[in-house]
């Protein structure tokens, strides 16, 4: 059942309350030659957009926003090209921002100030209207951290460390960067230690999240149990807002809803330098799947294996 280039990262199944596949491998540093175990914080890229969509809906839900609010009421200085994106249409990405390859001038790496970030998002026109199309765009969720912040007034990784992951139980979870955290482990390429993205800004909201494979099981409890957020709410984050042009596929707030491994699913892929992670529900089965890997070689759709194993 080894589906992780060179056996780096963490691998865990469950059918209902049940751990059927609890698997650690490998080292989370190269350099110290610290091994990954269960107490391993690993980032887990785009899956860190369900916290942001997690954080706008318990808002929605306190009366402080409305999804159908124009994102240019939450932002300083907008563009009149933004003037018809609401927070839904980030949600969904359906506004038509792109992602990061429409952003060539922004560096992922490089730490940048919040405002002058805005400003090169707003450099580059929107691909299309609010709502004709979808393109998945990580840029659309940092607009929505930002919007959380003027909202509450508070730092987004605060917000979520208070508000999503205490009453959840995630105590090893965190947004942001993980310089002087321990049990975090260093992105791997080929073998060797690459350069973290920056978390504190340029990927806040997108891709900005640390988590245990304990804990990313945990939180797939939110659209699982009705956690944390009221049914409506939960109804609404894994509806098929917008289809993504594959076949069967949708766009809920966070999530990829469609077929995996042939079954009804909720899900989501996470690429970051260093980093791959994968975390998936399956309603019909009650199964929950998790990967989290330090080593950029892991391809994480191979985890479908272990769901037609676990079946077979």
């Amino acid at each position: 059942m080894s589906i992780f280039s060179h056996d780096r990262g963490v691998l865990l199944l469950a059918r209902g309350d049940e751990l059927l596949v609890d698997r650690v491998a490998g080292v989370a540093d190269e350099v110290t030659g610290a091994p990954c175990t269960s107490a391993t914080r690993f980032q887990i890229a785009s899956i860190s957009k369900q916290m942001a969509a997690v954080a706008v809906l318990l808002l929605a839900e306190r009366g402080t926003l409305r999804l159908t609010d124009p994102v240019v009421r939450w932002l300083p200085d907008p563009p009149p090209a933004w003037s018809g994106i609401t927070l839904h249409h980030l949600l969904t990405h359906t506004s038509g921002l792109g992602h990061w390859e429409e952003h060539p001038a922004v560096d992922l790496v490089a730490p940048a100030e919040p405002d002058e970030l805005l400003a090169a998002f707003a450099a580059v026109p929107p691909l299309f209207r609010p709502g004709a199309a979808w393109h998945y765009s990580s840029p659309g969720y940092v607009l929505l951290a930002r919007t959380v912040e003027r909202v509450t007034g508070r730092p987004y990784a605060e917000f979520l460390a208070e508000e999503v992951f205490a009453p959840l139980g995630m105590t090893d979870s965190f947004a942001g960067s993980g310089a002087g955290r321990p049990d975090v482990a260093v992105g791997h390429e080929g073998g060797r230690p690459v350069p973290s993205w920056d978390l504190a800004t340029v990927s806040m909201g997108a891709g900005d999240v640390w988590c245990t494979g304990a804990d990313l099981l945990t939180w797939l409890d939110v659209p699982r149990r009705g956690r944390l957020l009221g049914p409506s709410s939960v109804a609404a984050m894994i509806a098929p807002h917008a289809p993504t042009g594959r076949p069967g596929e949708a766009y809920g707030y966070g999530f990829f809803v469609g077929p995996l491994a042939g079954r009804r699913a909720v899900h989501h892929s996470g690429d970051n330098g260093g980093y791959k992670a994968f975390a998936a529900w399956l309603p019909e089965e009650d199964q929950r799947l998790v990967l989290l890997s330090n080593q950029a070689e892991v391809n994480p759709m191979a985890v479908t294996s272990v769901l037609d194993r676990a079946t077979a």
